[in-house]
């Protein structure tokens, strides 16, 4: 294929800004144009569940990028401009209010939108979810000292909300279906500490499904499976993930799976189309990497795919989160481990889990533990084959297993 002459970005979160630059850092001169359905410069979302929700961070706190970037780049950022299709075979987008642009690659970086509780009254409107800047200011308003307030969801957009709601003085009430949220990720031990601290910190938790909601008095009412009494309060606030936004790619036939099919490159089933961030999904992998850094890494293996630059190993995913003061890192997701090994005691609150599998560390979970995990992720990039006993062994130090 000839080098292209100009392409689009649809989309302007982590990803996108990762690819734009990628590009210009690698040579590329042609014209480049990002589309932002939303108005303003494009931010960072992670924040939006801690210190946004907080009250802390502005939005020019929270940017990816100042505005003169954009300038110094040449990257032509599109605001407000909604992306109705795309036509990789006539090479254009095509816009919502009907007029087609040019371009040669279309890098498809359109994230996901978070999931409706599937339930009668799931979808009243009133109802919150938190993914973008203005859902995090909407949701803030709500959070007034002595609010009952429902967060729907413990995994890690829903225990920082919750986090949040009770340091502002809301009256909380933490409902999944799952005992110990995020133990198949992080292992049984981490994801037991971190679900406990929400009652440490006078949330009420609750283990039950959500069968329906209604409307009474002014109050929400949830009703819940295999719970005794229905739940009022005040908000409900939805965190139980999202569904990768993959309509124009569906609309313009590429290849779709729980995801934007695409390869090493970024690339789709279609040459001329790359498919980066939440939306995207690895041939042979089988989830998406909805994290931060998984989002960066696409957009730069996506630029340098474009290019015709060799791919670079990404190595094992990583991702944090914090609340109540304290932060979980995690490498690799413990499914993939046969067993795990502790480094640290339970009772400390601050310990790292490894998971095993053939003498091999392919995961690992820390609370408060950030330089030992940045260790750990190069033994499992390395692939370095290390005894249990050396890991559990606290007077190990683990930078000597790198000499290996």
């Amino acid at each position: 294929m000839r080098a292209p002459q100009r392409i689009a970005v649809v989309g302007a979160g982590l990803a996108a800004v990762s690819a734009c630059d990628t590009l210009r850092a690698h040579g590329y001169d042609g014209d480049l144009v990002l589309y932002s359905a939303e108005q303003g410069l494009p931010y960072d979302r992670p924040p939006l569940s801690k210190d946004v929700l907080l009250g802390k961070d502005r939005r020019e706190d929270v940017l990816l990028r100042p505005e003169q970037w954009y300038d110094d780049q040449r990257v032509r950022l599109r605001e407000g401009t909604v992306v109705r299709a795309i036509r990789p075979q006539s090479g254009g987008v095509e816009l919502a209010g009907g007029a087609v642009e040019t371009a040669d690659r279309i890098v498809l970086a359109t994230g996901g939108t978070p999931r409706a509780l599937p339930v009668p009254g799931g979808d009243d409107p009133e109802i919150r979810l938190l993914r973008t800047w203005e859902d995090s200011l909407r949701l803030r308003e709500r959070l007034l000292p002595g609010a009952r307030v429902a967060v729907v969801g413990a995994g890690l957009i829903g225990a920082e909300t919750a986090a949040v709601a009770a340091a502002l003085g809301c009256r909380v009430t933490l409902v999944d279906p799952v005992r110990v949220p995020l133990a198949a990720a992080v292992g049984d031990d981490i994801a037991t500490v971190l679900h406990d601290r929400h009652r440490a910190e006078g949330i009420d938790v609750i283990t039950a499904g959500v069968e329906h909601v209604e409307r009474r008095g002014g109050r929400f009412v949830l009703g819940l499976s295999g719970y005794g009494a229905a739940v009022a309060v005040d908000t409900i606030v939805v965190g139980i993930g999202i569904r990768p936004a993959t309509q124009l790619a569906q609309a313009a036939g590429l290849r779709v799976d729980d995801g934007v099919l695409v390869d090493i490159n970024r690339r789709t089933s279609h040459p001329a189309v790359y498919a980066i961030g939440d939306v995207a999904r690895g041939v042979g992998r089988r989830t998406r990497h909805e994290h931060w850094e998984a989002a960066q890494r696409d957009g730069e293996a996506a630029g340098r795919g474009i290019l015709g630059l060799p791919g670079t190993d990404a190595g094992a995913p990583w991702f944090w989160s914090d609340r109540y003061g304290t932060r979980l890192e995690a490498i690799g997701t413990m499914a993939d481990a046969e067993r795990t090994v502790l480094r640290g005691t339970v009772e400390s609150g601050a310990f790292l889990t490894f998971g095993m599998r053939d003498e091999r560390v392919v995961a690992a979970a820390a609370i408060d533990r950030t330089r030992d995990i940045k260790v750990v992720r190069r033994i499992v990039d390395r692939g370095i084959a290390v005894a249990p006993a050396e890991l559990a062994d606290e007077s190990t130090d683990l930078r000597s297993l790198l000499k290996r």
